[in-house]
């Protein structure tokens, strides 16, 4: 989900929506400049100021990760003497006045933020049981757009691109009204029962998105094919449907993961050709 945030009825729709971020925590700050040459002078001009915030919370028991990049900046404050912390955010106050919207992200203020406009990014997840809460791996992806895909697209896209899986449904139970479909996802090459699973995946619809939304999970007691299953699956989410993904505590849109992960891909690819991986077929 994206929404620029302008006005006050924007900030009020924000709020809303997240409700206030609250019990939420920050994992990440980041301000960048940008600068012109000024050729009547010669010297380099400041032109705009970016900070971006991200926000991992739960709401109605999804687990939230946000982005806002505000833009514009012309005021921004973080301030951390020894002992203190102000990634927990109590709830998030924002107001816009003068044409221009202020965003206080801890009680106390010590993050500070004044900016021209901000772009609202999020993407969610159901929040799952405690053995997918101790993932140590977890990649999680929300499509803009598209239909569900099905666990028959899912494994006939890994045969062919070498990797067939072994599927079987996930534990019958209480589970959250978005999710579609869930389960464990194993290599084939893993012939021991005594491996477990190597990847938990849950498809969901988010609520009012056109898209929907994957998150895949290794526990604790992953086998080592986990890895590679994770990799090759989220390889071949992100070359299929633009959208998000956040990978650990960052989000990123699908160019730049697959960027970042241009070697690890390929090497999962190789000897792939001609599988499909980039065709929604």
């Amino acid at each position: 989900m994206k929404h620029l945030l302008k006005q006050a009825d924007d900030l009020r729709w924000f709020v809303a929506h997240t409700n206030g971020l609250r019990g939420g925590y920050i994992t990440d700050v980041q301000m960048s400049k940008k600068r012109m040459l000024d050729e009547d002078t010669g010297r380099d001009v400041l032109v705009g100021t970016t900070v971006t915030v991200v926000v991992r919370y739960c709401v109605n028991e999804m687990l939230c990760t946000a982005r806002l990049i505000m833009n514009g900046v012309s005021d921004f404050s973080i301030l951390e003497q020894e002992g203190d912390d102000c990634s927990a955010i109590g709830v998030i106050h924002a107001e816009a006045s003068d044409e221009r919207l202020r965003f206080w992200f801890d009680p106390e203020g010590r993050l500070y933020v004044v900016c021209e406009e901000a772009s609202f990014e999020e993407i969610v997840s159901p929040a799952g049981d405690r053995e997918i809460a101790r993932a140590v791996t977890r990649w999680t992806f929300e499509a803009d757009e598209g239909e569900v895909p099905t666990v028959e697209w899912l494994l006939g896209h890994l045969d062919r691109a070498g990797l067939p899986c072994i599927w079987r449904v996930g534990r019958l139970g209480r589970r959250h009204p978005s999710v579609r479909w869930e389960g464990e996802l194993s290599s084939s090459s893993v012939l021991s029962e005594k491996a477990g699973p190597s990847v938990h995946v849950t498809v969901h619809r988010p609520a009012g998105s056109s898209g929907f939304g994957v998150t895949l999970c290794t526990p604790k007691s992953h086998h080592p094919h986990g890895g590679r299953v994770l990799g090759m699956v989220a390889d071949l989410l992100a070359r299929t449907f633009p959208g998000t993904c956040v990978a650990g505590e960052t989000m990123l849109s699908c160019e730049e993961w697959l960027r970042g992960n241009q070697w690890e891909s390929s090497r999962h690819r190789r000897g792939a050709a001609g599988s499909g991986l980039a065709s929604n077929a």
